[in-house]
Formats: structure tokens, sequence, C-alpha cells
């Protein structure tokens, strides 16, 4: 992708923590209750602590949360639960040893795995593929194609995967530089658009379904479509995974658990994330249709862990690069060895 000249006018930093909501885990949902039984064996020599960073993303780590199956499978660890706006906070609590693990799109996970960051960590999970649960509302209803954007302004959290999906989209329509792009973390972009100083923004649910009177321009499946894909991940620090490859394991079990949840009963998953959304399920089931979940023999697969997602993210590196969000492209093999399929790989034998 070629560097774009952007005009940004930052109201607000992505970097905000929502602060005040480091959970157990168990406060809403089946996990109210205790948390549902273990789907498998339960694992009791496992003491790790393990601080897990979240967002309000409809997808199996937000199931995880909510059923408790981790602390069912793994009672005698200290787990707790830390929501986090985006995935450039969750890259700084990496940074300051505040998280373990957590979930962060692709382009912030490039990030940290270039420098000037140069995080130790790898990407172990590939929560879901972007749809259209991420995509481009615009005011206007006149306005029907992205090159009609020249001169709008339009709201994104800047080297998200929204904002990597958005420069492509106007690249391939030939108005980059002629748009004026905001820095806005996803609660504010709710309250930009609503206050009408924005005429449109790339952002993902649940703020995409509070921007009611727009319409969809274009999604995040279109840009995957014409070859620039993005995705939800889990990273972790790398000495996080060398240190507690037991908890790892039965992680990564868990979540392969919800995936299947979510591909074989769709209706009873979005009761569950309604809780933690605090939305009703009704709300909820469009938005799983806009993500792809696969499961562990298909992340392992070289389509995903086992291969691609190391090129896609050197690819991301570019385009933060051509941003100015990094200082370099690391080397082939940082981001190869930013991949960590182990934990997929032995899930998928099950």
């Amino acid at each position: 992708m070629k560097r774009s000249v952007l005009l940004v006018t930052t109201i607000v930093s992505v970097g905000t923590l929502l602060t005040g909501c480091v959970e157990s885990g168990r406060e809403s949902g089946a996990a109210a209750s205790g948390g549902q039984p273990c789907p498998f064996a339960v694992d009791e020599s496992v003491t790790t602590t393990a601080r897990i960073a979240f967002q309000d993303i409809p997808n199996g780590d937000l199931l995880v949360k909510d059923s408790g199956i981790l602390e069912s499978c793994l009672p005698n660890a200290d787990i707790t639960w830390s929501k986090f706006a985006s995935g450039g906070d969750v890259v700084q609590a990496f940074g300051s040893g505040s998280a373990d693990l957590g979930l962060l799109g692709s382009s912030p996970a490039t990030k940290a795995l270039s420098a000037p960051l140069n995080i130790d960590m790898q990407v172990l999970w590939i929560h879901d593929v972007i749809g259209a649960a991420e995509s481009l509302v615009v005011r206007d209803p006149a306005v029907t194609s992205v090159e009609q954007l020249a001169g709008k302004t339009i709201a994104t959290p800047f080297a998200s995967t929204a904002h990597y999906s958005l420069l492509a989209a106007l690249d391939k329509a030939g108005v980059a530089g002629k748009v004026t792009l905001v820095n806005l973390a996803p609660d504010a972009t709710a309250a930009a658009w609503q206050s009408g100083e924005i005429d449109g923004a790339w952002i993902w649910e649940p703020t995409l379904s509070q921007l009611t009177d727009g319409h969809v321009l274009t999604t995040s499946r279109e840009t995957a479509d014409a070859g620039v894909p993005t995705f939800d991940l889990a990273g972790a620090t790398s000495s996080f995974i060398a240190e507690n490859p037991e908890f790892v394991k039965v992680w990564t079990r868990a979540q392969d658990w919800a995936v299947e949840q979510l591909q074989t009963d769709p209706d009873e998953a979005a009761v569950a994330l309604a809780v933690q959304l605090g939305i009703s399920p009704d709300q909820v089931r469009p938005q799983l249709d806009g993500l792809e979940y696969l499961r562990a023999q298909q992340q392992a697969s070289p389509d995903y862990l086992g291969g691609k997602l190391a090129n896609n993210l050197q690819s991301t590196a570019q385009f933060l690069l051509g941003q100015g969000e990094i200082k370099a492209v690391s080397p082939p093999e940082a981001y190869q060895a930013g991949v960590y399929v182990d934990a997929a790989a032995e899930a998928a034998t099950k």
C-alpha cells in the first residue's frame, strides 16, 4: 500500500483504559453463579496468576469470560479480567507489565512486534476474522461511494484494524489525502457522531450499531476480499507463555469451546454475550454474522497461525510504517517468532 498523506485532527487519544473494570469473570451471566462446569478435565495443579485484558467484542473471548469455564477448569488459578477500550491500550499494558494476555487487533499486534516498541509478545489465537462487524458508516445519504468522501471528516482509532481497512479503501478509491481523519476511541466516536462533529466513522461493534442514523458504505469484509484481511487476535507476553504452558493450553481449549458454541448455537451464545455487552440478544445476534470464528484445527493450519498470519503481520507493518506508526518493519523472522501455534495445534487434537 502506498503511503497516504493525512490531514489529522486528534480529538481523543485511543489510549484510554476504562478504569474501575477489573473483574473476576464471575460477576454476571453464568459466571455469577460460579461458572459453567468445565467441558474437559479440570486441572487443579495450575496456580498461575493471569491478568487478562478483554474488550467488548462479540466473540469467544467474551463468551469464555461470561461462562466462567476458565475459572471452573483452573480452580486454583488467580484470574482477573480487565476491560480495555482498544488494542492500543492492550499493547501499552503489555509494555508496562500490567497485563499478561489480551485481545488486540492485527494492527496493534503488529505495532507491538515492530520498532520502536519491539515488545516480546506472541499471537496465540485468532478470536475472529473481521467482516461486516467493522464497517464504514456515513451520515449523508447522498454519499454512496468511497470516492465521494473527499472533503469529509472520518473518525477511526488510529493504528487499529479499522484504520488499516479505512486507509486501504481510501487508497483504492484514489482519495487518500483528501479526507480528514480523526483519531477517536470507540466511546468518543459515538459522542462525536451524536454532536455532528464527524461525517462518518470506520468502527467496530458495539459502537457501530449505535450510529443508527447513518448507512454502511463499505465493510472490512470487502477490504478483506480485496486482499487486506484484518483479525481480532489474542496476544500474550512471551514470558507468560513460556512460564505458564499448562494455563495456556487450558485457556486455548476454553477458547476453542467458545468458538464451537458460536458455530453450533449462535442464538444461545448471543444470550450470554448480551449480558456482557449490556444489550439485548436480538441486537447481538446480527453482530455475530459480521465475524468469522475459527476452530483450533483451522487456526493451526498453514492458512492462519501455522503460516500465513505471520505474512499478514508483515504486510500490516508496511502499512504502519507508511503511516508513521512504527519506525521500521522488522525482519520476517520477527513476525514468524511472534506467532505461537503450539497451543492451538494441541487443542486441535483433543
